[in-house]
């Protein structure tokens, strides 16, 4: 594949899942006197340009966190805000994932989202599921303790349906139980705006995952911000819990 962003390479250095907290788009709009609603418009923006990127590096999954259990006790104005703009983008976007072979899929609890933003995320995980290049999933009215706890619920009952016995649960059963059955575990992790914390953001796929806290602001946040990251990444040791070899262990 020929090189078609300026400020990126096409090298993932062994990402297959990367992840994102899209922070400060807030701030971003303050600082220009603007509303909160029009930094929240420009992040949506990004949100695809940083997919195609991922898209042209061949990085297996993208997921980034759009909406928490959480962001429900923000002011209702914004909150439908939010999802007008996330339903007028994917009607935008959706084509573009088409041509880049990009699938969808969520995270979250749908159900309790706006009947119009069910129907435009179902239409698109429908519409692009024999997809085989980058899987944008994307997370909608989630939070990590919910999602083990809707998990440890589910197990529970087939436990007690007797589909499964108790000696049956182990790390990978319990995985399987999760929103995220089947993707790769999160290999980096990055958040931007400076703020270093997770949010209760994926607290099981993040388990060994590297993280990467850059000061600048989600609608600021473009290829060669990515880049930088990725290069960081590429500098890392991961030892996930063990020793990398012989000679480190003396």
């Amino acid at each position: 594949m020929k090189k078609i962003f300026s400020d990126v390479s096409n090298e993932n250095y062994g990402i297959k899942h990367i992840a994102f907290i899209m922070d400060g788009n807030g701030r971003w709009a303050k600082e220009r006197n603007r509303p909160r609603t029009y930094g929240h418009q420009e992040g949506f923006k990004r949100l695809f340009e940083i997919a195609e990127i991922c898209s042209y590096k061949q990085i297996d999954v993208m997921t980034i966190y759009a909406f928490s259990t959480e962001n429900w006790n923000r002011p209702k104005r914004e909150v439908s805000f939010l999802f007008n703009t996330l339903e007028k983008r994917f009607n935008v976007e959706l084509k573009k994932m088409m041509k880049l072979n990009m699938s969808l899929r969520v995270m979250g609890v749908l159900d309790k989202l706006p009947e119009s933003t069910q129907k435009v995320i179902r239409e698109g995980i429908e519409q692009t599921k024999h997809n085989t290049g980058l899987v944008l999933n994307i997370c909608l009215n989630y939070g990590g303790r919910d999602e083990i706890t809707r998990a440890i619920r589910h197990i529970s009952a087939d436990v007690k349906n007797e589909k499964l016995t108790v000696n049956e649960i182990d790390q990978t059963l319990v995985g399987n139980y999760l929103d995220s059955s089947g993707l790769p575990e999160v290999d980096l992790m990055i958040r931007t705006s400076g703020e270093m914390r997770l949010s209760n953001f994926m607290l099981w796929q993040l388990s060994y995952a590297e993280f990467s806290f850059p000061k600048t602001y989600w609608p600021d946040f473009n290829g060669a911000e990515l880049e930088k990251c990725i290069i960081e990444f590429a500098h890392r040791t991961r030892r996930f819990g063990g020793l990398v070899n012989v000679e480190q262990a003396k």
